[in-house]
């Protein structure tokens, strides 16, 4: 089992940044590729980028040079620093932790882009 806990969220203006944390528990966490997925309202959740276990990211083409996914396996922690965020970007941000055949979710942290 892992828990995970997002936090960071919020409301910021077009062109504006945030980051993202979400704090992973439980064991062999640093075994399992750590990710970001959002849902905006009425929409499917959508992958958004994920790390691996030894460090690769990958990103959606959506979000390609302006978000950064890192991770730090000393404090079982992920991170999504998000810059030149536009009003498309609103949505509630989950993380996620995988190794097949095992998946967990966080609860969701609020992303709101407004002026």
């Amino acid at each position: 089992q892992v828990q995970l806990m997002e936090s960071g969220g919020g409301l910021v203006q077009p062109g504006g940044s945030l980051k993202l944390s979400c704090a992973a528990s439980g064991s062999a966490v640093g075994g399992y590729n750590l990710g970001w997925y959002r849902q905006a309202p009425g929409k499917q959740r959508e992958w958004v980028a994920t790390i691996t276990s030894r460090g690769r990211p990958n990103y959606a083409d959506s979000v390609k040079g302006r978000f950064t996914i890192s991770r730090d396996n000393a404090d079982n922690t992920v991170y999504l620093q998000m810059n030149s965020l536009k009003p498309e970007d609103t949505a509630v941000y989950y993380c996620n932790a995988n190794l097949f055949p095992s998946q967990f979710w966080g609860q969701g942290t609020q992303v709101t882009v407004s002026s």
